[in-house]
């Protein structure tokens, strides 16, 4: 493709970072002093448990879990949740808090990760909006279902579906001529609901779901994977506010959705530039490789332990 053989930009990178990292500062160190308005004393208590936070290393884990999670995610379209949510729980964080905990963290880096996106010149805007809506409703519906219910046991279905998927890509990604569709088509929104649900319900696949899908079907790999990854800032929201409404341990949860936040925002901008300058068919091929490796993991997690 012609486009592979662009300039590579790296100003554009160290200059959206400075960006990204200026605003990251300012945001945190605003909403710091800004504790000190809230009523009761509780601000201080608050600032002292962000300063035990900060001192303690389970941060820099989680900051770590979070940059890994985000690479990959910007860089392929999927598998923040996934990641993200699969060490907490081994980590022996309960299902509904690990999903709430990410969910919650996504807000901030799906946002640096859409904008990021969007400075890269990989978002096609139709696709985008052909999203948004589905995928919110989608999530809200998953979100308040894993908050009363066990989301597991969708999994395993889903698994299998992204198995096939994967090995789909992959057979494309090898065929000698690679054909890309830009059309829409018609059934991208009730894909985009699905997504959302499989999403909030099983602790992430809005990624796996909607990105494999929807290369596997001929779509762009670096126009997918920015709108998808832009449009789950809408998703994210959505299953974020209803798990807060249902959920009250979430507050419990500071350190881990700290560290996500600021490993993601640290990894979204070289993400999407990854994105950016990455060829179609090895794109294809590292998605299908990945969602093939997640799938086979998660239904030997459901069958054999």
């Amino acid at each position: 493709m012609s486009e592979n053989n662009q300039k590579i930009d790296f100003g554009k990178l160290f200059r959206w970072y400075g960006v990204v990292l200026s605003a990251l500062v300012i945001v945190s160190l605003g909403a710091y002093f800004a504790l000190d308005l809230l009523p009761d004393g509780s601000g201080g208590r608050l600032k002292a448990t962000i300063l035990e936070t900060i001192s303690g290393n389970k941060l820099y884990v989680f900051i770590g879990v979070g940059f890994a999670a985000q690479m990959i995610d910007g860089a392929l379209g999927m598998a923040y949740g996934v990641s993200s949510t699969s060490f907490l729980m081994a980590t022996g964080v309960q299902p509904k808090l690990a999903s709430a905990a990410v969910h919650v963290a996504e807000i901030f880096t799906t946002g640096v990760s859409g904008l990021s996106h969007l400075k890269m010149g990989n978002i096609d805007k139709k696709l985008f909006l052909s999203l948004l809506i589905p995928g919110a409703a989608g999530a809200a519906t998953g979100a308040y279902l894993l908050s009363n219910f066990d989301g597991n046991i969708i999994k395993p279905f889903v698994s299998a579906y992204l198995l096939l998927m994967g090995i789909y890509i992959i057979m494309k990604a090898f065929k000698e001529r690679i054909h890309v569709n830009e059309s829409n088509s018609g059934g991208t929104s009730i894909l985009a609901l699905i997504g959302g649900f499989v999403d909030a319900c099983g602790g992430g696949g809005w990624g796996p779901v909607v990105t494999t899908t929807l290369i596997g079907s001929g779509k762009h790999p670096r126009k997918v994977i920015g709108s998808v990854n832009a449009a789950e800032f809408l998703i994210t929201l959505t299953a974020s506010t209803v798990f807060v409404l249902n959920i009250n341990e979430i507050t419990d949860m500071f350190a881990v959705i700290a560290g996500l936040i600021v490993g993601g925002a640290l990894a979204a901008p070289l993400g999407a530039f990854i994105t950016r300058y990455i060829p179609v068919r090895v794109a294809m091929t590292m998605v299908g490789s990945l969602i093939i490796f997640l799938s086979c993991l998660t239904l030997y997690k459901v069958f054999f332990t």
